[in-house]
């Protein structure tokens, strides 16, 4: 009797026990959960990394005003309607329309006469039919910036537009036609505000350079390399350069309070990647098991039903959501200030769509697939080419790496095209002198949006110039809606006249804000009394 009372009292101690580490343990992680908690909701309330320069005293300068007449109004769109009509389109590196290219520069030549004229400005014609203007500043010792845009544009079938795509048509306030968000606005925007500048006495403190290539579409590699080359053989150092890429995107973020300008600091990367299976060949009445096109359509359709790894988080898109954060409504706040710990949550929702999986990842894209000689013959040879738009987190090796593992077939050849790995990240910070002055200027001629750094998904010319400063930016002020996204490089690109009145004052205000000598303190160096 005695041995089985101790084994029950010990068997009960042991009980106890137990649940005492099972108390000590809940009540530790209800603790960690409460902890966390408390901080996801503190920062919830208090994150907003849009302040900062905004609320700091800038060097206070006397500014030319963006005052424009009526007729000045109407002669700078019938100048971007003429430009829109000329069509400089590049159909490959060897096929560009020089007739149209030519008849472009005859045009900028009449259209700003003041720039050309002026003994201020520097005009170089490169490669043919790009351009480089020089304008130097009154201090040598500030150091200079680049605007960069480009002349050509993708072509265009007539087939679904609602007004040809070379007529600059205007039709309930929008301007139709191909160039118009790629990328002519921003050059006659540019040249547009410099003609106007002159003719009021503008005269920079700070040297500026303006570079237009012509074969962006096709790569840059005449227009811009040309120019990067002849900077480099001049020993010109920038402090930032600004080029297309991103916009200003109203009622595209779902669950965002009003619009957001959004400045690209980076460019994905990019690898076109061919794959190829030879098999032998025969009548197809004696089929093999596999032939040519089935062994290569296995392979694509493992590389589809296997996308490249989340990697959302590791890249510029972080610092867009945390800019963004406190602009959404809730309970999307508490989300997107607090990525740290919801991350994995949003890059599942985002991967959902296509248009915002090129965050999360290293993209996909089958773009041709050839093979197939005659109806009853066994194709001896099938070749499929895949396009990789590459994470900030991934380098072109790396993802040429994992393709060659998913495909896992011998038979299947898997060859380099071309490729390159993503850009460096150019600064957003309180000290980044480019990306603060763009951001300055955004919000003076647009105190509604909210300003946050981005990642650009397509590629820029301003890749070239990554030898002449570490601080590329990648924007436009042009207005994106819902549904105008899908017009990029597509049927009915257009803008609104409205719009390309804003982008030319952007540019007039951008000159004359570039001529500050220094940044303001950052605003978490300012102590406030």
């Amino acid at each position: 009797m005695t041995g089985r009372k101790r084994t029950t009292s010990r068997s009960t101690c042991n009980h106890v026990k137990v649940f005492r580490l099972l108390k000590v343990t809940g009540l530790s992680f209800l603790l960690i959960f409460l902890l966390l908690l408390v901080t996801a909701l503190v920062r919830t309330l208090t994150f907003d990394t849009n302040a900062g320069l905004q609320l700091a005293l800038w060097e206070k300068r006397e500014q030319i005003p963006p005052h424009i007449s009526q007729l000045e109004r109407q002669q700078l769109i019938d100048r971007f309607k003429d430009a829109i009509r000329i069509p400089t389109v590049s159909f490959s590196q060897t096929q560009l329309n020089t007739t149209a290219l030519e008849e472009f520069r005859r045009f900028l030549l009449k259209a700003f006469p003041t720039v050309f004229s002026s003994t201020l400005v520097k005009h170089e014609v490169v490669a043919n039919y790009s351009h480089l203007f020089t304008v130097p500043g009154s201090e040598p010792s500030l150091q200079p910036y680049m605007l960069l845009a480009h002349i050509d544009v993708v072509p265009a079938s007539q087939e679904g537009w609602d007004a040809p795509p070379f007529s600059a048509q205007e039709i309930d306030g929008f301007i139709y036609g191909r160039g118009t968000i790629d990328n002519k606005q921003s050059l006659m925007g540019i040249l547009q505000a410099l003609e106007y500048l002159l003719e009021r006495g503008y005269r920079p403190r700070r040297t500026f350079y303006i570079g237009f290539g012509h074969d962006e579409e096709v790569n840059g590699l005449q227009g811009a390399m040309n120019i990067v080359a002849l900077l480099k053989s001049r020993a010109v150092k920038l402090s930032f350069l600004l080029d297309e890429g991103l916009a200003v995107l109203d009622g595209i973020i779902d669950g965002l309070q009003g619009p957001a300008a959004l400045i690209g600091t980076s460019e994905k990367g990019q690898g076109t990647v061919k794959l190829s299976v030879a098999t032998g060949t025969g009548h197809s009445s004696m089929p093999p098991s596999e032939t040519s096109i089935g062994i290569l359509a296995a392979a694509v359709s493992r590389l589809e039903k296997n996308p490249m790894p989340r990697l959302f988080g590791l890249g510029p898109e972080l610092g867009t959501f945390e800019h963004l954060a406190s602009k959404f409504s809730l309970p999307l706040r508490f989300i997107m200030t607090n990525l740290w710990l919801f991350s994995p949550v949003v890059s599942r929702v985002l991967e959902r769509k296509p248009e915002s999986n090129a965050f999360v990842r290293t993209t996909t894209a089958v773009t041709m697939f050839n093979a197939g000689i005659k109806v009853n013959i066994i194709p001896p040879y099938a070749e499929a080419i895949v396009n990789f738009r590459i994470h900030s987190a991934q380098s072109l090796e790396e993802v040429l790496q994992i393709v060659r593992d998913t495909v896992a077939d011998e038979r299947v050849k898997v060859d380099l095209i071309s490729g390159f790995d993503p850009l460096p990240v150019s600064s957003h910070s309180e000290t980044s002198f480019g990306y603060q002055v763009i951001k300055k200027t955004v919000l003076e001629l647009f105190p509604q949006v909210s300003v946050a750094p981005g990642i650009c998904v397509g590629n820029t010319d301003s890749r070239h110039f990554v030898d002449l400063t570490k601080e590329i930016y990648r924007f436009a002020p042009t207005w994106f809606k819902p549904g105008d996204m899908r017009r990029f490089h597509g049927i009915n690109e257009r803008i609104s006249v409205k719009n390309y009145e804003e982008i030319v004052m952007f540019y007039f205000r951008l000159f004359q804000n570039c001529d500050i000598g220094k940044l303001p303190e950052p605003h978490g160096s300012v102590h406030e009394l």
